[in-house]
């Protein structure tokens, strides 16, 4: 019996192929899950690690030689240039703090706390404006 969906459905000549490849590469998966998580496999990656880092030991330090070479030359600085200043800059940063926290501390003891001075109370505006008109007759005269 050919039900009604698959009568409307054109006709795919890649879908096995698909299918196919969909199942294959299913398979590949769970085997390779499979072996990388086994003791063997993670001891055998991490001798192979080993090896690789014990030998690019020395092209790695042909590399840095070369690389502080072409930066003096092009006049730029270096990572432990670049270091150095960072260094420096959070050594000043920090005489800096110092410095300020020293001067607060010996203003609070130069200047005498006092309090704050009256404020004078609180006019209309109609009165402020005559008081100044007042002031300004009194520099006149």
């Amino acid at each position: 019996m050919i039900n009604a969906a698959t009568e409307n459905k054109p006709i795919d000549p890649m879908e096995p192929w698909r299918e196919m490849r969909d199942v294959y590469l299913d398979a590949w998966s769970k085997t390779m899950v499979d072996m990388v998580n086994r003791e063997d496999y993670a001891q055998a990656s991490g001798a192979m690690l080993d090896t690789y880092l014990t030998v690019s030991i020395p092209f790695r330090e042909v590399v840095e030689k070369a690389m502080l070479k072409t930066l003096e030359q092009l006049a730029m600085p270096s990572r432990a240039d670049v270091i150095s200043i960072a260094d420096r800059m959070t050594n000043i940063e920090m005489r800096l703090d110092d410095m300020d926290a020293k001067l607060d501390k010996a203003l609070a003891m130069a200047v005498p706390q006092r309090a704050p001075a009256p404020r004078e109370p609180s006019r209309a505006p109609h009165q402020k404006k005559a008081l100044k008109t007042k002031a300004a007759k009194r520099r006149k005269t």
